[in-house]
């Protein structure tokens, strides 16, 4: 099964993913359809996604958009910069925004300094008002993640923290170029424990090169020592052609897709022992964590950002390289620092590209969706699905004699055999991919 189904193909962040974005709207477009979306869905709160680049070292399995530095100059110009973008979307909306989500991405936010995370979020704030059962969450690396940080943040609402720790194998952490110490994830863990954080996530990486059973074994076992509430448990994407820092090792340094899945499925049942139940693809919680709650509620939503408790129709991207959604449209900011501070200072939003999604685009949207987060989906009565039904039908038959997929009166539900292939039986109903096939690898391996 693994042979067979180590393809390349997304992991459906989005639909449509971002190489087949086709009709990217002009900016005024964007802010009308914005703008209906908020209309609409402001009174459940929106989501704010924001992306801080920085980071002091290179790691070179990441595949984000990074800057390298250890120039810390650049952070409050840097933040200046997002709160003009915020300003400007402020200025185009038809009441005052309620924030049901913030999350920090990376790069490293940690990168910051406290002062500078609180100038951050006081300005987002000030132009907007916090809905209930609002969750605001950040991304620390383990050696550059203070108490003091930890605390400024906390007295801000932020009540989630994830911290990469990847792996705990030294060679495997020399490789990587990501060198962090048991001690120092167990100090910033006891630190945010300590100060009340209500979610600590773990992102823990499975086919890393060097990666052995044995430090798979070994990492597990601190981890569960350590008792994050949530873990990600992600699959390594090897795209060399898009990240030139992963040719500092070459495909013979990483496990074969056998080996690979086989890494997972002993972390997962390691996992699995000490308690923690697999929610998502893989993403696993403890039963007391409120992203399990929202799993056995079929609550779970997955975006930009991953899976999140909150169903968020508009979520507004700042910062370089980040990506807004209003549900029926996609836009992505540009990916250069300079050019995005640049479009700021003239007056423009910083947009690259984008993409309207049509009718179709839409109810597909809506049944991958349905996949990756609650492992089901149906079209009972939906006659927009059964006229694109044909090719999809086709594409699940082999899907289905081989376990990994059931089909009952108009009715999908992903096996427990095939939840590790959940990417493929997506794949299925994915008709951009199949209507365009790529000339070139474009994806990591879905295993």
């Amino acid at each position: 099964m693994i042979r067979k189904y180590n393809v390349a193909g997304p992991r459906y962040t989005s639909y449509p993913t971002v190489p087949y974005w086709d009709n990217s709207p002009g900016i005024e477009s964007w802010l009308n359809l914005m703008k209906e979306t908020f209309i609409s869905t402001n009174s459940n709160g929106i989501s704010l996604y924001i992306h801080l680049p920085y980071c002091e070292s290179l790691c070179t399995y990441c595949g984000c958009n990074t800057r390298i530095t250890v120039n810390h100059s650049v952070e409050l110009p840097y933040i200046q910069a997002v709160l003009k973008e915020w300003k400007m979307y402020t200025h185009q909306l038809p009441g005052r925004p309620k924030i049901r989500e913030i999350h920090l991405g990376g790069g490293t936010p940690t990168f910051f300094k406290s002062e500078n995370l609180k100038l951050l979020i006081d300005g987002i704030l000030s132009e907007s008002d916090i809905a209930e059962n609002f969750e605001f969450g950040f991304e620390g690396h383990p050696n550059y993640t203070s108490e003091d940080q930890l605390l400024t943040l906390y007295k801000l609402g932020f009540r989630r923290v994830s911290f990469g720790v990847q792996d705990f194998d030294p060679k495997v952490q020399s490789v990587i170029n990501r060198i962090q110490s048991v001690e120092q994830v167990r100090t910033v863990t006891n630190w945010a424990k300590n100060i009340g954080y209500t979610s600590v996530n773990y992102d823990l990486i499975y086919g890393l090169p060097l990666q052995t059973q044995a430090s798979i074994k070994n990492t597990i076992f601190h981890v569960r020592e350590l008792q994050p509430h949530r873990i990600a448990f992600y699959s390594y994407a090897h795209v060399p052609w898009v990240k030139p820092g992963q040719r500092r090792f070459t495909e013979l340094d990483l496990p074969s897709g056998e080996e690979k899945r086989n890494l997972y499925e002993l972390g997962r049942a390691m996992l699995e022992d000490a308690g923690y139940v697999e929610i998502g693809m893989d993403h696993f919680a403890l039963k007391s964590d409120t992203l399990f709650e929202a799993y056995t509620k079929n609550n779970l939503h997955r975006n930009f950002m991953g899976y999140t408790t909150n169903d968020t129709k508009l979520l507004i991207g700042l910062g370089v390289s980040s990506i807004s959604d209003s549900w029926n449209c996609f836009v992505q900011n540009v990916k250069v620092v300079e050019q995005y501070v640049k479009l700021l200072n003239e007056g423009s939003f910083p947009i690259l590209k984008g993409h309207i999604l049509s009718a179709e685009d839409l109810e597909i949207r809506k049944h991958i969706q349905e996949l990756m987060c609650n492992f089901e989906t149906s079209w009972t009565g939906n006659s927009l699905f059964k006229e694109m039904l044909g090719g999809t039908i086709d594409r699940l038959k082999e899907l289905k004699e081989d376990g990994l997929l059931k089909i009952n009166n108009d009715k999908l539900i992903v096996t427990e055999k095939g939840r590790p292939f959940v990417r493929n039986i997506c794949m299925a109903f994915d008709q951009r991919l199949w209507a365009r096939q790529p000339d070139s690898v474009i994806f990591s391996s879905t295993v």
